[in-house]
């Protein structure tokens, strides 16, 4: 047993956990608990951005990428600024036109509230299976550490993120997330270096490897023609248009992210903390991508068996504890752990918002404002209905250990309906033609068609979001003039 870095570790769990809940006071209003008060400074919502895009299967599973094949997972990330900008020009706007809570009120506002129900529960359900992987990711890391099952990894990290969620609110989820997120990126720059040390030649040596087994490439231009063009995930045309279409639906429509945007000061605010937040994003991808070149590296050098699929997630994690110098590797494994958490609690406090704004006020006929009267009880409700969340994400984590690489799964999870919801949110933004019954045609085709994409073809997943959208906006557009004698405009 390594005493010093699990004290290190469990230094940082207590300490986490205790400065989440000292924001127990400042919750006294739905608003508080959900939005913040919408008093967060602009830069501390920009770094919960990040900290909420990257998650410990960025961490473990993004050098397990480069590892297996090379950096044109970077083609995704180039996308995320063109949807970035997308998302401030057409969907800000939308949302700071009222006191909105969630994203799903928009659809209320647009079409009524049957399109509110309808995205708000393939949001809930999403998330819900995405944020389970993400959960399960972080048992590869706890299992190592303490040589324990799965079971009891997960169970851990999830108790001691609900119980601050619980107390703080979205308020503790951002401030967590802030210092979270400077110590994941402290602990993947300090491991960077660890490993460099552990390669004869440092970085000469490395992009000499590296360049011969093909691991620096980032562009991949394979055409329509090529052999298999729609089954490859990262070549440019299905990477970058991929993560254009995945990050507009992601931060635009689902109320993960959303609910950061809704929780700044104003929209110019909401605006700057959205577009700063790529370039971090971009230069954790770069390293933690380097991070799996290392690693590489070093098993060719040292003659290691390279892994199998299966067992890739676990180099990095397994290299820092079993290499790195003790008190060093606790930091680093408390990095990663860090950003689980900080995922974790995001995750809890929007399916909570999203469940009490969008379907228990309404189905008990009361606003935003009668809610906010309740005062207590609302905040009650509220904290349950957080912590029932947290019971259904250990359920998916628990049956998320077949699903393969971590990242690729969690991506492929939020990529099967997300396109759809970025649909039915273009539909009401960009027409007005467009009538409920005609809206809920279009989810509902659109999702079909994800989910024959996924289990009916090999088409790789960067491509779902793409045709669930499209889809969506397609038939709503052509089936509303005949479902909807006059477009609704938000009537229930």
């Amino acid at each position: 047993m390594r005493y010093l870095d699990l004290g290190i570790i469990v230094v940082y769990l207590i300490g986490i956990t205790w400065f989440g809940a000292q924001f127990r006071s400042r919750q006294k209003t739905l608003k508080d608990y959900f939005l913040g008060g919408k008093t967060t400074p602009w830069w501390a919502i920009s770094l919960s951005i990040v900290s909420a895009e990257t998650s410990t299967l960025t961490i473990i599973g993004t050098p397990a990428l480069a590892f297996g094949g090379n950096m044109t997972f970077l083609q995704l990330v180039f996308g995320y600024l063109v949807a970035r900008l997308i998302i401030i020009g057409l969907f800000l706007p939308q949302y700071y036109k009222g006191e909105l809570y969630t994203a799903y009120e928009l659809m209320k506002n647009r079409f009524g509230e049957r399109v509110r129900r309808v995205t708000a529960g393939i949001f809930l359900v999403t998330r819900a299976l995405a944020e389970g992987v993400r959960v399960y990711a972080i048992s590869i890391v706890v299992a190592i550490i303490l040589g324990a099952g799965e079971t009891p990894s997960i169970v851990i990290i999830l108790l001691l993120t609900l119980f601050y969620t619980f107390e703080g609110g979205m308020t503790a989820v951002i401030w967590t997330d802030v210092v979270q997120m400077f110590l994941y990126v402290a602990g993947a720059v300090l491991s960077f270096f660890v490993i460099l040390s552990h390669i004869d030649g440092g970085m000469p040596h490395v992009w000499a490897v590296a360049a011969e087994a093909g691991k620096l490439k980032v562009i991949d231009f394979a055409w329509p023609t090529a052999e298999g063009f729609f089954t490859q995930p990262y070549t440019f045309i299905a990477g970058f248009l991929g993560g254009i279409f995945l990050t507009t639906a992601t931060h635009g429509t689902e109320q993960l992210m959303v609910q950061r945007l809704l929780a700044a000061r104003n929209e110019r605010e909401s605006r700057i903390s959205l577009l700063s937040s790529w370039g971090v994003i971009f230069f954790q991808f770069v390293l933690f991508l380097f991070i799996g070149i290392l690693l590489y590296v070093y098993y060719t050098d040292n003659g290691i068996p390279m892994p199998g699929l299966t067992e890739r997630d676990k180099i990095y994690p397994r290299f820092i504890w079993e290499f790195l110098p003790q008190g060093v590797a606790g930091l680093v494994m408390a990095a990663i752990l860090a950003a689980a958490m900080s995922n974790i609690s995001a995750a809890l406090n929007s399916l909570a918002s999203t469940t009490v704004m969008d379907f228990y006020q309404p189905l008990r006929g009361k606003s935003n404002q009668e809610g906010e009267a309740d005062g207590k009880k609302s905040l009650l409700l509220a904290r349950l209905v957080t912590v029932f969340w947290g019971g259904v994400l250990l359920v998916i984590a628990l049956l998320a250990r077949q699903w393969g690489n971590v990242l690729e799964a969690g991506l492929t999870v939020a990529s099967v309906s997300v396109g759809a919801l970025l649909g039915v949110f273009l539909l009401g933004i960009l027409t007005r033609s467009a009538g409920q019954n005609g809206a809920i045609a279009g989810v509902l085709t659109g999702l079909a068609a994800v989910v024959y994409l996924k289990f009916g073809t090999d088409v790789a997943w960067t491509w779902y979001v793409i045709v669930g959208s499209l889809t969506t906006f397609a038939v709503g557009s052509l089936l509303s003039p005949l479902m909807d004698r006059s477009p609704n405009q938000g009537e229930a």
